[in-house]
């Protein structure tokens, strides 16, 4: 089952020694997501400058060895800032402020930037040994979670459900919701069964700017603990692209909704890749045939 997790900030090591010395190395920003550079050494507040950030960016925030950057707004691949962070031993740095192309795989965030001078640096070994460490967790998970998911009953529905083949499953419609968010259109089919529940919401990008991307969903119960609720989930496509549809089922058995006080209702949120909410749907325990 997948359950939902404390999502880990997107961090990055970026070593200047690696790179000419003349580049402007980039930095991928989200709108209303904070990206921080940490330095090294601290910064000069009075030499550090981004060129055209207003009406776009909050002011910039810069303090010790951090810089802080908060666009008001999502920034699409041609909008480039220029960044020149100046050290207080003289450094200066430029970067470029922008979003990640399109046609790159998923398009990841800068929460945090980390850069150094050299890789031979205690600090840069120290981050490097830090990042390896986690991708190799991840890839641990990501095995248990797949060894795990081959014997699934619920995945095996999930699959049926998110490819449109409800006939071949037990589940019946009980209600549908539609929602209308910016240039994304979901229509939510909420489905009774037999000592389970299934969620199916389609998803279409009216956005012609990018493409959606999912980033993970979270099932919980805001009245009782634990909050965090096992579930099964199938998308038939992590990325949407501009007027295009793409399906996401969830099915989640009678034990997530259990308590000491009998079934509750729960919650079911899906959050875009960038860590924006994009739907909350209220699963009712009745839902649960027995």
């Amino acid at each position: 089952m997948a359950v939902a997790k404390v999502r880990e900030p997107i961090e990055r090591t970026l070593i200047l020694a690696e790179h000419p010395r003349a580049e402007a190395h980039n930095v991928y920003v989200g709108g209303r997501v904070a990206t921080v550079l940490r330095f090294e050494k601290p910064c000069d507040p009075e030499r550090t400058k981004m060129l055209g950030w207003e009406g776009r960016f909050e002011p910039l925030l810069c303090g010790g060895r951090s810089v802080v950057l908060y666009p008001l707004r999502d920034l699409t691949p041609e909008d480039r800032f220029m960044l020149l962070v100046t050290l207080t031993d003289g450094t200066e740095i430029p970067f470029t402020v922008t979003s990640h192309q399109q046609s790159y795989g998923d398009r990841e965030i800068d929460q945090q930037v980390n850069v150094f001078a050299d890789r031979e640096g205690y600090d840069a070994v120290l981050s490097s040994l830090y990042r390896a460490l986690k991708s190799e967790r991840e890839l641990r998970e990501e095995n248990e979670r797949y060894r795990k998911e081959e014997g699934s009953v619920d995945h095996a529905y999930a699959t049926l459900l998110a490819n449109g083949a409800l006939k071949k499953t037990p589940f019946r419609p009980k209600k549908t919701i539609v929602l209308k968010d910016g240039g994304m259109v979901m229509t939510i089919n909420l489905f009774s069964g037999k000592g389970k529940a299934a969620v199916v919401v389609q998803i279409t990008n009216k956005n012609f700017d990018e493409p959606w991307r999912f980033g993970e969903a979270r099932l919980s119960s805001e009245r009782t603990s634990p909050t965090d609720r096992p579930f099964a989930l199938r998308m038939n496509h992590a990325e949407i692209v501009p007027g295009a549809s793409g399906t996401l089922a969830v099915v989640v058995d009678q034990s997530a909704f259990a308590s000491q006080q009998g079934l509750v209702d729960l919650t079911l949120k899906i959050f875009r890749k960038d860590g924006l909410q994009q739907v909350s749907v209220s699963l009712d325990h009745r839902l649960v045939r027995e």
